[in-house]
């Protein structure tokens, strides 16, 4: 199986409890540090195809800024409404300074 990861930002570019927007093979993806871990998310929501990089990160949940839906960053699974369905999320390995995601395998089976 080839490697399918590809460099998204470096490490550091990524605050604690924070969140950025990235592009990654041509989908776009907000990627979260929380709780210490990286997460890779794509950066749409759910409710109402809302940017998820503009919102709130914190306790391992991102929040749509617009209706404040939240999402688990480790399922993609909603945690609030009016959100029903999960964002898709993707494997994230850091890879010395950089982390890379890997947007071709997705964690769970959620679709925009």
């Amino acid at each position: 199986m080839s490697d399918t990861f590809e460099r998204a930002c470096a490490a550091a570019d990524v605050p604690d409890e924070g969140v950025i927007p990235v592009e990654v093979g041509g989908v776009e993806v907000a990627v979260v540090k929380s709780e210490g871990q990286y997460f890779a998310v794509r950066d749409e929501c759910s409710h109402a195809q809302i940017q998820l990089s503009e919102g709130d990160v914190g306790e391992c949940e991102i929040e749509c800024w617009l209706h404040g839906s939240r999402f688990d960053l480790r399922t993609g699974e909603p945690t609030s409404l009016p959100a029903y369905d999960p964002v898709p999320i993707y494997p994230v390995r850091l890879d010395g300074d950089d982390l890379l995601v890997d947007v071709k395998n997705p964690i769970n089976q959620a679709s925009l």
